[in-house]
């Protein structure tokens, strides 16, 4: 395999969603003014977490597959990887949005959430010995139930269809990444339990990264239609003193 093939992926995975954005029906392109804070935002987590990971050895990055470029310990690769998946995840979300419009039970969303929140909270709290899969739990636990508690958006349903849809291209490209390996996990500081070559941990923690995006990228989108309806002053309506 090439030296190139992390970049390979980083561009496989976004050009599709890209090109499609400008479809005259979903037209993503149209909610850029609050998807990019929204995944410049969920990035410096993430990106530090990964950070700290990488110097942990938790996981790792095989060279032989990279292009050489690096910052803060991470390669250039796995920086993009925190542009194009949120990307490419959120416009799978607006897809599904638009094509299957029929909003999914409230009830259901929201019990599926709390019920995974507590099964991730104890499996994570069991398991604090290896960092990957408690963190990852134990985070991802946690904005389940701020989702549920406290922001209850309308769209938790809608984002269970998009993540669902999202594990299909997520799986194929990680497969790649893990198969060969690109990226490599230190054993100890997970379950052991891989779906073909990934971890299981990686399925929640993109559950974790997705709905983190979504919430900021939602609250965007909802600013966005404030300020729309909201009617410019104009200086030749004022009131004169």
């Amino acid at each position: 395999m090439p030296s190139n093939t992390y970049l390979l992926l980083d561009i496989f995975t976004l050009l599709g969603p890209l090109i499609l954005s400008f479809d005259k029906r979903v037209a993503f392109f149209k909610g850029w003014r609050a998807l990019f804070p929204a995944i410049l935002l969920t990035g410096v987590l993430f990106i530090a977490w990964d950070v700290w990971f990488t110097e942990m050895g938790v996981w790792g990055f095989n060279d032989d597959y990279l292009v050489g470029i690096r910052s803060l310990g991470l390669p250039l690769e796995e920086w993009l990887f925190f542009l194009v998946v949120p990307y490419a995840c959120v416009f799978i979300y607006e897809v599904m949005t638009y094509y299957f419009p029929t909003e999914p039970d409230r009830l259901w969303a929201r019990s599926l959430a709390i019920g995974l929140s507590i099964i991730l909270m104890i499996i994570g709290l069991m398991t604090t010995d290896q960092w990957y899969t408690s963190l990852t739990f134990i985070g991802t636990s946690l904005l389940l139930a701020f989702n549920v508690f406290v922001l209850k958006p309308d769209y938790l349903g809608r984002f269970w269809k998009g993540y669902l849809v999202s594990l299909i291209p997520f799986y194929l490209v990680n497969g790649v990444l893990t198969a060969l390996p690109v990226v490599w996990y230190n054993d100890a500081e997970n379950f052991g339990i891989r779906m073909y070559s990934i971890p299981v941990e990686d399925s929640i923690y993109l559950l974790w990264l997705l709905l983190m995006c979504i919430n900021i990228y939602e609250w965007g989108k909802t600013r966005m239609r404030k300020r729309a309806n909201t009617p410019a002053t104009s200086s030749t309506n004022r009131t004169p003193a």
